[in-house]
């Protein structure tokens, strides 16, 4: 396995994949020497570097503004700034954080991951990277899919209660009212509870179906 040169290493050649897409990756660490070595492999790879960031006050920013595919925090000499920096990018990012470390440390691992890091990989295995990139970023996807989901059950159960107190209706007539009115407004079911919740006077009375015409 080749790890992150040290500086009395050669350079590292790292092949870039056939078919491996381009990403927009944002690196930190509190070590400026490492973002450097971290920068290159990342270069090599085929990415792109969109920020290198040791101050935790200007992560957070620089995330929000630049919206990375990535992020790959390393673990320096503190590992609290390493929390920090973590911290500071999932809280403003729409994008996996990867924690890069120099060797085993199941407390940072514990911590890191309880302010949401997606996974961690070892600088010894430079080979790996991509993989574990893209194993995250699909596990990523399917994480905001499932989010997504539960977001849109979640709608539409506060829907239906407003609209069981709005008109002193069962639970099952409620959701009758908005498949109903989705079908005819052809509307989706989610933007018809979204209205509900915001407070638009909809579904006033249950629409006639072709039944009660």
């Amino acid at each position: 396995m080749r790890g992150v040169p040290t500086q009395t290493q050669r350079p590292l050649v790292v092949p870039v994949r056939d078919g491996t897409d381009h990403l927009r990756v944002l690196i930190a660490n509190e070590r400026q020497d490492r973002l450097a070595l971290v920068g290159a492999i990342v270069m090599e790879l085929g990415h792109e570097v969109i920020a290198r960031e040791i101050d935790v006050e200007d992560v957070g920013p620089v995330t929000a503004r630049e919206r990375p595919d990535v992020a790959l925090v390393g673990l320096g000499e503190s590992s609290e700034h390493a929390l920090a920096l973590i911290d500071k990018i999932v809280r403003e990012a729409a994008c996996p954080v990867i924690a890069l470390l120099h060797a085993p440390d199941p407390a940072f691992v514990k911590e890191a991951s309880k302010r949401g890091v997606f996974a961690h990989i070892s600088d010894d295995a430079v080979d790996d990277w991509q993989s574990s990139i893209d194993i995250v970023l699909r596990r990523f996807a399917e994480y905001h899919d499932l989010e997504g989901a539960f977001g849109r059950r979640a709608l539409t159960e506060r829907a239906k209660g407003i609209l069981m107190e709005r008109h002193s209706i069962n639970e099952g007539t409620a959701f009758n009212m908005l498949r109903d009115r989705s079908r005819v407004d052809n509307r989706k079911l989610i933007d018809l509870a979204a209205a509900v919740v915001d407070g638009h006077r909809l579904l006033t009375e249950q629409p006639q179906t072709s039944s009660e015409s």
